[in-house]
């Protein structure tokens, strides 16, 4: 079945997929099985201090993958001002960003608060923009800076936890009436029917984040990923990491730890979730060989 959505058209893209930004693990050789699998593949920019590593790592991208794939800028969570320490991270931001458009990248995702100097500069170089929020209103303040895209995160999700913050359904239901440019998903998706769902719901794309972790490549040792496979996500406990509010950012599986039961190659497991959501279209008597969401 071809795969056809906002997202993939203009991303190039086989299938409505994106990366998300790891911290530490979002290198090429992590992104690079992404992309070859058909999605998005991000390398993160700030797992390399280095620039000079940086572009190694863009150059190595290149040499493992010919799909696209794009890289990730994630700001602090606090707005920058005219601070000598604040500009220089600017500086440093934008300085990744020119080593990337260097190197020829023309797909960029942001997170954080208040990305537009970087989007203005991308656009400047004809690049696309995609911003990642958890809140539908600076969803909104992103479409009118001028951003391509946005992932929105809903409660489900891991990590930085706005206390306004709402779940995946919401989020992106009311973002499908409130904004016109393409809609990615993300936050507890981990399976062929969150997949679906979350299309159906007004997505253009899902954002998998949680959902690889326990693939081969990830860059963690086995035992890690059978822990985690392992997880009762209805414990007291795991409930309580995931969805009380927390100001700050942390590594662990989000809700979607869920649902994989064994440790499959990268590859395998977009194979699957692909090859389940059409036999799940099927079994709805939809007999298109060709998946269309229009605007």
């Amino acid at each position: 079945m071809k795969w056809k959505t906002r997202f993939t058209e203009i991303t190039k893209t086989k299938y409505p997929l994106i990366m998300g930004a790891f911290g530490g693990w979002g290198k090429s050789t992590f992104a690079s099985e992404f992309s070859n699998s058909g999605g998005l593949g991000i390398i993160t920019a700030l797992n390399f201090p280095d620039l000079h590593d940086f572009r190694n790592d863009i150059r190595n991208m290149k040499k493992l993958t010919n799909n696209p794939f794009g890289i990730n800028l994630s700001l602090p969570h606090h707005g920058l001002n005219n601070s000598k320490e604040d500009q220089n991270i600017k500086k440093r931001y934008i300085d990744y960003t020119e080593v990337a458009l260097d190197e020829g990248i023309n797909i960029f995702t942001t997170s954080g608060y208040k990305t537009a100097f970087i989007g203005k500069r991308l656009h400047e170089s004809g690049a696309l923009w995609f911003h990642k929020c958890v809140l539908l209103r600076h969803a909104i303040a992103a479409q009118e800076d001028g951003a391509d895209g946005i992932t929105l995160v809903g409660l489900e999700g891991t990590g930085f936890k706005n206390p306004l913050t709402q779940t995946t359904l919401i989020n992106i239901t009311m973002a499908r009436k409130l904004l016109n440019i393409p809609i990615i998903a993300a936050g507890g998706i981990g399976d062929a029917r969150g997949f679906l769902g979350a299309l159906m719901m007004g997505a253009d794309a899902v954002c998998l984040g949680t959902a690889l972790m326990s693939t081969r490549e990830c860059p963690v040792s086995e035992k890690i990923k059978k822990k985690w496979i392992a997880s009762n996500i209805f414990k007291e406990q795991f409930h309580q990491r995931i969805y009380e509010y927390n100001t700050k950012n942390f590594m662990a599986p989000s809700t979607a730890i869920g649902h994989p039961s064994q440790i499959l190659p990268l590859n395998k497991f977009i194979e699957n979730l692909i090859e389940e959501a059409e036999e799940i279209l099927k079994s709805y008597r939809f007999e298109n060989d060709f998946f269309e969401i229009k605007k």
